[in-house]
C-alpha cells in the first residue's frame, strides 16, 4: 500500500494529467453508490420485517448522500447535475455491473449478500481513500465511512441469522454464487488511466491489494458461518468500467430519467437549499 507523500493542488490547479485520474476514481465512486441506492429502493415496503425495512431505506438515503457528495466533487470541474444524471446516457456510467442487476424476486437472501460483498469492498475502497492525495476525496471520505460501517454490521446480522436457518442458508448460498462473480467488477480497472490513480496516490492501494482484502475478509467471515464461497471464479463480463453493461441496465437508466425527460425538465430541481 502507498502512502501520501504530497497534495494535489485544488480542482483549478490541476493538470490535464491529474484531472483526468482524479475524475476517473470521483465517477466510480458517484455511479457505484448512486445505482446502489436506485437498486435498494426496490426493497422499501418489500423487506421482510418492519425493522430489515426501515434499515434497507436508511441504506438506500446513506448511498445517494455519497453519491450527491461525490457527484458535487465532479461538479467542481464544471459538469452540471443534469449533464452527469437526467441528461446523460446509459452508456456514460461506470459503475460496476454488481450494482445495476435487478435482485431476484421476493429473495431476501439476495439483498443481504448483495450488500455484504458491495459494503465489505466499498469499506476497503474508502480506507484506500483516507489518505488520498486530493483533498476533496479524503475529506469527504471521512464524512462517509461511519455509515458504511453500519451497513456491513446490518448485512453481517442478518447473515448470521439466516446460517442458522435450513432454508435461508440455502438461499444465501444460492445467491453468493450468483453474485460473487459480479461482485469481482468492483475491481476490474478504468483502463491506462488506473496507473495514474495509484501513481499520484488518488488512491492509496492497487486494485489487486483491495480485492485480495476483500477476498480475506469476505472468506472468512463466510466460511466461519458455514457458506462455501466461490473459488477461482472470474469478474462477470460486462464489467461496467468500460462504460459496457448488463441487458439490465438501459431499462433501470430509463426508469430513472423517466419523470426528468417526460415533465419536458431542463434543471433539475432543488426543494431545499443546502444549509
Amino acid at each position: 500500500m502507498a502512502t501520501r507523500e504530497t497534495d494535489l493542488g485544488s480542482p483549478e490547479e490541476l493538470s490535464e494529467r491529474e484531472q483526468r485520474a482524479v475524475e476517473a476514481q470521483l465517477f466510480r465512486l458517484a455511479d457505484d453508490e448512486y445505482i446502489q441506492a436506485e437498486r435498494y429502493t426496490f426493497w422499501q415496503v418489500r423487506a421482510p420485517t418492519l425493522e430489515s425495512d426501515l434499515a434497507v431505506a436508511n441504506n438506500a438515503q446513506d448511498e445517494l448522500g455519497h453519491a450527491r457528495l461525490w457527484y458535487d466533487a465532479i461538479q467542481m470541474f464544471g459538469y452540471s447535475e443534469e449533464s452527469l444524471l437526467w441528461e446523460s446516457d446509459p452508456d456514460d456510467f461506470q459503475h460496476s455491473t454488481l450494482v445495476e442487476r435487478p435482485f431476484s424476486e421476493g429473495d431476501w437472501a439476495d439483498a443481504v449478500v448483495r450488500g455484504y460483498l458491495y459494503d465489505v469492498a466499498e469499506d476497503i475502497r474508502l480506507a484506500a481513500l483516507e489518505d488520498s492525495s486530493y483533498e476533496v476525496i479524503r475529506n469527504r471520505t471521512s464524512r462517509i465511512q461511519g455509515e458504511e460501517d453500519y451497513h456491513v454490521e446490518h448485512a453481517q446480522s442478518w447473515l448470521e441469522r439466516m446460517a442458522d436457518d435450513g432454508e435461508a442458508s440455502e438461499r444465501v448460498q444460492a445467491a453468493l454464487e450468483d453474485l460473487y462473480p459480479y461482485a469481482l467488477t468492483l475491481f476490474e480497472p478504468l483502463g491506462e488511466v488506473e496507473e495514474d490513480i495509484e501513481e499520484l496516490g488518488i488512491r492509496t492501494a492497487s486494485l489487486d491489494e483491495m480485492r485480495e482484502e476483500w477476498e480475506e475478509r469476505t472468506t472468512a467471515f463466510l466460511t466461519d458461518l458455514g457458506f462455501e464461497v466461490p473459488t477461482d471464479v472470474e469478474p462477470a463480463t460486462p464489467t461496467g468500467r468500460d462504460n459496457e453493461h448488463t441487458e439490465h441496465w438501459h431499462d433501470l437508466h430509463e426508469e430513472m430519467v423517466s419523470a426528468y425527460r417526460n415533465l419536458g425538465r431542463h434543471k433539475a430541481t432543488t426543494l431545499m437549499d443546502d444549509e
